[in-house]
């Protein structure tokens, strides 16, 4: 029997699929096992939670050959359907940002699908051929900042068997002393067969090794490690009883990140020379050299958008940055929002006076105001240039931390790029750090690599104070400056960047290229730099032969390093490069031999795409890869698309009364799930429930709780004027909890007057109404629906976002409770952008306040809890007593959400919002407001 057509691939941010339970289909399988095997009963049960909907996962194998610091990784996966009829079938993968993909591979009842990397052009055309022919699936995209999610789903039939097998690469960066490989472990449930190994080969010697995980559940007796003098073999392989995530648990534990680090033996400061199959790679990494002193300016973002946990978590790290300062060290702090502030007129050395000075200036900054990058930078440059006397052993360094785009003062990207780099003048280097999702990173990393430096993105979480101190920790040591790594002209060819501005402790620098057939039996290199008072040239050399010999003899080598590490750094190069391009002659050059190394190398780029096709060429598959941090990072509702882009691929029948989006709308249509990007500010209630209402004009967010019965309908927003209504149905726990049953939105309803459009939603489905016939759509589909002016994006197992006309947006996300939990339910979340349109006549627990009531926040003290500061709040006309508390928003992470700093206002919001919370109470999913 001929397997169904492929249904999507996907390249994209996001969690893996998991899929329930389902007995019935798992018993025929389990008789013919016991038939090879005699299992315990632990083992049985265990054996369960490998398969549910028919689906069983037999195996989960990761593979990772590191030789010289060059990872190949394989992920395979095999699955079969046990149902009685058709499944889906998915695969997942979370790859480094930072790796290319070179293959993929499926076998689908026996039929294979091979990958193959081709010039975009090229490949689309031959996809829109399969397309033409019905025998296409949907288009792989990405959109992330530091992983990209490889998904791939096909239907098979039942009984039948599906293999599925990713290989990528990547070069492992050396960051304070170590390499790390980062695997992303997702099977989704416990799997009889699961098994990871990293095999370490390092022609030098490893000096030392570890491993650390993420996983819920420890099992030390899993892993196992053996190392000789040149190797090292990491073994994860977790028995079903392991991956469980307690003892009497069914969750699947194995869902994280297991991460190995190693370093390597350096006997020589010139560094390490490894010459294989015609190519070279040179590292350098000395260490035991005395450190260059510091002339360092801290440019700070204050504006208001970093008000809340970005600037407390900012002013935490500066604490411990400003402690590591050395006495021979200057330093500076210049904090900006629609101005530039100096702490001090000039840089000041790094004393304990000076410091303590400057962490009470840091921890007395208020946030507000706007953004100019322009001027900041302009008086950070201008402080350097004023330094005197100037000790030429010093690294003159700017670090900027923003979270926004530049909203006062110069605006224009190009001409802050312009700016900075005609002021640098190539004496200083600019190091960017972009603080949450909404920054524009690609410009921060653009500023910074053109000027000698390097960007980095920093999540607005919990954790946002250590990432800012561990990157400050990779740039706070420089030792050398001025470093060139050179070979004889006859002897190498293709060399890739060999000039370096500075080389800072624990890092490492790497230059390859190909070796000449003129070289002769050895190679050698140079490298000059300056130190510390001194100027360094060092030499080392290597048998061009030797190390071949040596990988023929070990069989977990990755034998191909050298030549795939070469074309990987040429490639990311290039790529940086061809973003800066002045001229579009030069980036089509540029552009070209992209191409040639990518096709050639097999590598998956921005630039060339992966073509899946069946063996006879039946079915094809189409991947693309990133096109770069400019096309957003995040997940997030109100995103827009660019046209161009693909929209998603429907995965159903749409009935005639539907109108389908061509091209997708200007939402999240033609994004793939948790590709929207976050609105700035929304006003949202989530949870039990949880309304966290954001004030524009006053930059503060304020909460409070509706502690109402199930089965009441709440109103939302109610706006007679423009016909729209939204209300949310609550629901209770399965029971009380600690003698108070919560309550829950069940039910979201979006009417819309002028068409007669209802839009449901629920746990169970999305349901659309005309007046007429009705449509439900299942949460297990992606689609894009448009009706009388209302647009419907339904991300699969995710969010639907509700758009009407140009106006208004509601996004409706979908929590999942664990079906065995004896309190919780499945229940929704509501998130409506600030910057929705209403008419005068809007009103409702949410859309009164787009009339935005002043607030005055006084008398803040501390209160019972020492974490959570009070304060009186006047507002209506009304004196309220207030809580500084946080709340979840969980647009970015459905699972643990993220922090909203809020103050939070009691008994059910009386005083702030209008009336009662019982005046809010309606009859109908469809009812609007009374008239007060």
């Amino acid at each position: 029997m001929k397997f169904l057509p492929l249904l999507l691939l996907l390249l994209q941010p996001g969690r893996c699929v998991q899929v329930a339970p389902d007995e019935r289909t798992q018993l025929r399988i389990h008789r013919d096992r016991l038939k090879r095997d005699v299992l315990t009963n632990q083992q049985q049960e265990a054996e369960e939670a490998a398969r549910g909907d028919g689906i069983a996962i037999r195996s989960y194998r990761v593979e990772s050959r590191i030789t010289a610091r060059f990872a190949q990784t394989t992920v395979r996966s095999s699955a079969v359907n046990s149902g009685s009829k058709h499944q889906i079938l998915g695969f997942d993968v979370l790859v480094p940002k930072r790796a290319f993909i070179s293959n993929f591979t499926m076998n689908v009842n026996g039929m294979i699908f091979v990958g193959a990397v081709k010039e975009k052009a090229v490949a689309r055309n031959l996809f829109n051929q399969a397309r033409a022919k019905g025998k296409a699936a949907g288009i792989i995209r990405t959109n992330s900042p530091d992983l990209d999610k490889f998904r791939a789903e096909v239907v098979v039939p039942a009984g039948s068997a599906v293999e599925f097998e990713l290989h990528y690469q990547e070069m492992l960066q050396r960051k304070l002393r170590f390499y790390a490989l980062a695997l992303h472990l997702h099977p989704g449930r416990p799997v009889p067969s699961l098994q990871v190994d990293v095999y370490v080969y390092e022609p030098e010697g490893v000096s030392s090794v570890y491993h650390t995980n993420s996983f819920q559940w420890q099992h030390p007796d899993a892993f196992t490690v053996t190392t000789t003098q040149n190797k090292a073999h990491v073994v994860f392989k977790p028995n079903l009883q392991q991956q469980r995530t307690c003892d009497n648990c069914t969750e699947n534990a194995v869902d994280g990140v297991l991460t190995v680090k190693y370093d390597v033996n350096r006997e020589s400061s010139a560094g390490e020379l490894q010459v294989s199959d015609g190519h070279f790679v040179h590292f350098f990494a000395p260490s035991n050299l005395p450190r260059l002193p510091k002339n360092i300016v801290f440019v700070i973002d204050v504006s208001g958008s970093m008000w809340g946990v970005k600037m407390k978590q900012t002013v935490e790290a500066m604490m411990t940055i400003l402690d590591d300062l050395d006495d021979d060290d200057n330093f500076n702090v210049i904090d900006f929002n629609h101005v530039a502030r100096c702490w001090s007129e000039e840089l000041v050395s790094a004393s304990s006076l000076q410091i303590d000075a400057a962490k009470t200036h840091i921890q007395n900054i208020q946030p507000k105001g706007g953004t100019n990058i322009n001027e900041a930078l302009m008086r950070a440059i201008q402080m350097l240039d004023k330094l005197s006397p100037v000790n030429p052993n010093a690294v003159s360094m700017i670090i900027l931390v923003s979270d926004g785009d530049p909203t006062v003062g110069e605006i224009k990207l190009n001409t802050i790029q312009r700016n900075v780099k005609r002021a640098m003048r190539e004496d200083y280097s600019l190091f960017s750090l972009g603080i949450g999702f909404d920054v524009d990173y690609a410009f921060l990393e653009r500023i910074a690599v053109e000027n000698r430096g390097t960007a980095q993105r920093i999540y607005g979480n919990q954790r946002a104070a250590e990432q800012l101190r561990t990157f400050y920790s990779q740039v706070s040591s420089p030792l050398l400056r001025r470093i060139t790594v050179q070979f004889a002209d006859d002897s190498v060819s293709d060399v890739t960047q060999n000039r370096f501005d500075k080389y800072f402790d624990g890092s490492e620098l790497v230059v390859a290229g190909k070796v000449r057939p003129s070289a002769g039996n050895t190679l050698s290199s140079f490298t000059t730099a300056s130190a510390s008072h001194m100027d360094l040239t060092l030499e080392a050399d290597a048998s061009v032969t030797e190390l071949d010999k040596e990988l023929a003899k070990q069989a977990h080598s990755f034998t191909g390093f050298a030549r795939q590490m070469w074309a990987y750094i040429t490639i990311k190069q290039l790529l940086a490069d061809r973003s800066m391009a002045t001229t579009a002659t030069k980036k089509k050059k540029i552009t070209q031999r992209i191409l040639t190394l990518a096709v050639e190398h097999q590598f998956v780029t921005p630039l060339t795409t992966l073509l899946v096709e069946s063996s006879d060429g039946a079915e094809r598959l189409l991947a693309s890869s990133p096109k770069g941090h400019e096309q957003g990072c995040c997940p997030g509702p109100g995103g827009s698309t660019s046209p161009g882009k693909s929209q998603v691929q429907l995965v159903y029948q749409p009935p005639p009364w539907v109108q389908m989006t061509t091209p997708a709308p200007p939402s999240q249509a033609a994004k793939g799930p948790e590709e929207w990007a976050l609105p700035g500010t929304v006003n949202l209630v989530d949870n039990d429930p949880h309304f966290i209402i954001h004030l524009p004009l006053s930059d503060e967010d304020v909460c409070f709780n509706i502690d109402s019965k199930p089965g009441h309908i709440l109103s939302l927003v109610s706006d007679s004027g423009t016909g729209l209504v939204v209300n949310g149905q609550l629901i209770g726990a399965k029971r009380p909890d600690e003698g108070k049953l919560k309550t829950f939105f069940g039910i979201i309803s979006v009417f819309y007057q002028p068409g007669t459009i209802a839009v449901i939603v629920s746990p169970d489905g999305i349901a659309v109404s005309d007046g007429r016939k009705q449509r439900r759509f299942p949460w297990g589909e992606t689609a894009a629906v448009r009706l009388d002016g209302v647009r419907l994006v339904i991300v699969k197992d995710s969010r639907v976002s509700i758009a009407v006309g140009d106006d208004a947006e509601v996004i409706v996300l979908l929590h999942r409770a664990w079906k065995r939990s004896p309190v919780n339910v499945d229940f929704l979340g509501v998130y409506m952008d600030n910057k929705n349109r209403y008419s005068p006549a809007v009103h409702g627990l949410i859309g009164q306040f787009s009339r935005e009531p002043e607030v005055t926040v006084s008398d803040i003290h501390d209160g019972a809890d020492p974490l959570k500061k009070e304060a009186t709040m006047e507002v209506k006309g009304n004196r309220l007593e207030v809580t500084r508390g946080w709340q979840k928003d969980y647009r970015a992470d459905r699972k643990r959400g993220s922090d909203v700093y809020c103050w939070f206002v009691h008994n059910s919001g009386k005083g702030f919002i209008d009336g009662h919370y019982s005046d809010y109470i309606v009859p109908g999913l469809d009812s609007f407001l009374p008239p007060p």
